[in-house]
């Protein structure tokens, strides 16, 4: 058994007092394998104390797995590998993006028109992640443990390889499955990926107030309108990406400020998974937790009834201008329904949240919308409540460097919207 199953386990075998913490019931889509999660994939709400939301137990986990040094020992593989590819269980990898730009070119990998072929990296490491985030107290008091942490979750990226795909255009859905045009509710149902049309009115993206007042209700008539049946859409964050922005960068949680990213997830990965799909809705609905939207005082019952029935959790991505580089790129659904996803557990003081990696496949079926115009907005599903498998539970995606755009091109100027839809 893993350390970190074990120190988890050692936990749970502990007497609990009563809490009233939300515990959701895991669940899995229909033929899917378990995921390689703690706990044996139950939440870490789980392991409440005194409502600490698991939190506890979730950074004694992460030190577990520090000091058992399982992923250190991965990236010394890597690292003291002979130089050239390297050969992993799911396929050829590689340490660097030229490398394998090299390769696809020298096998002459060619994609559909519209398309493009490209690196794109995946984590090689099998087990559940840990990441302690930045405003956590566990940061205030440095040490030798917090230095272990730092070096452990710096050294994420070094265990990912890079791997050949294939991205076909988005825009030509139809020819891949003739009568599903990307613009439809059937597409995000059948792919967990598609896109929509806004001409918003909000002048300043930079400006987090007015993209709440104005463009957070833009998108959720948006989605209301996309899907017929909804009867509800909460926009509760945001997130804005620019490579080259001059201003000032900073997050303020506390004014509902998330600050300018200059940084692109290079890393293949989903937001939510079967925990934090529930577990999030929840705390929005029921404490308002981190919702920069509009307000929400549900009972406990009343956020139970309203979750009995469907949800997701949509993700929308919309260009300030035309995407010349970094572009936003999806994985659809049935190309990867069948595999165990990796959870990777972002502790707070105050909740773990769980997002989600996967290693790479060749079958993966990658999509992406070539110069983006700032009036295409991207969607991806995070996820679904829906588990019998009659629909995608969620998407994941990245981004990646456009080998064909010119040296010059503008990278992404994006700013990108969460959101709960309700049937």
């Amino acid at each position: 058994m893993h350390e970190t199953n074990k120190a988890s386990n050692g936990i749970a075998a502990h007497a609990q007092a009563p809490s009233s913490a939300y515990v959701p019931p895991f669940q899995l889509t229909e033929g899917q394998p378990r995921p390689f999660a703690a706990n044996g994939g139950v939440s870490y709400m789980a392991f409440d104390r005194d409502g600490d939301a698991g939190t506890a137990a979730a950074t004694a986990a992460a030190l577990a797995q520090v000091a058992e040094g399982e992923g250190q020992a991965l990236i010394d593989s890597i690292e003291n590998a002979p130089p050239g590819p390297i050969e992993t269980k799911w396929g050829t990898g590689f340490r660097t993006y030229e490398e394998c730009l090299a390769h696809i070119r020298e096998r002459g990998i060619v994609a559909p028109e519209g398309g493009v072929a490209l690196p794109l990296r995946y984590t090689v490491h099998e087990e559940p992640m840990y990441s302690i985030v930045s405003s956590n107290a566990f940061w205030r008091a440095p040490g030798r443990e917090a230095e272990a942490v730092r070096n452990y979750e710096r050294g994420h990226g070094r265990r990912c390889l890079y791997f050949p795909q294939v991205l076909r255009d988005a825009r030509r859905m139809e020819d891949y499955y003739p009568g599903l045009p990307p613009g439809s509710p059937e597409c995000m149902d059948k792919l967990g990926v598609a896109l929509a049309h806004c001409e918003s009115e909000c002048g300043n993206f930079y400006d987090a107030h007015e993209v709440e007042r104005v463009f957070y209700p833009e998108i959720e008539k948006l989605l209301l309108a996309f899907f017929p049946d909804a009867t509800d859409a909460l926009v509760y964050n945001h997130d804005v990406f620019d490579k080259d922005y001059q201003g000032d960068r900073r997050e303020d949680q506390d004014n509902k400020i998330p600050g300018v990213n200059a940084g692109y997830a290079n890393l293949v990965h989903n937001d939510l998974n079967d925990n934090s799909g529930r577990v999030r809705c929840r705390e929005l609905l029921t404490r308002n937790l981190r919702n920069f939207g509009r307000e929400q005082r549900y009972t406990e019952a009343q956020a139970a009834a309203k979750m009995s029935r469907r949800f997701m959790s949509i993700n929308l991505a919309k260009p300030m201008e035309t995407v010349g580089q970094f572009p936003f790129v999806l994985c659809a659904w049935p190309s990867f329904a069948d595999q165990p996803y990796i959870t990777n557990y972002r502790i707070y003081d105050d909740r773990v949240g769980e997002t989600t990696r996967f290693t790479f496949r060749p079958e993966h079926e990658w999509y992406w919308f070539p110069q983006q115009k700032s009036t295409e907005v991207s969607m991806l599903k995070c996820y679904d409540s829906v588990t019998d498998g009659s629909v995608s539970r969620w998407s994941f995606h990245t981004a990646c460097v456009d080998p064909t755009a010119p040296e010059d091109a503008p990278c992404r100027k994006n700013v990108v919207v969460r959101s709960f839809v309700f049937f």
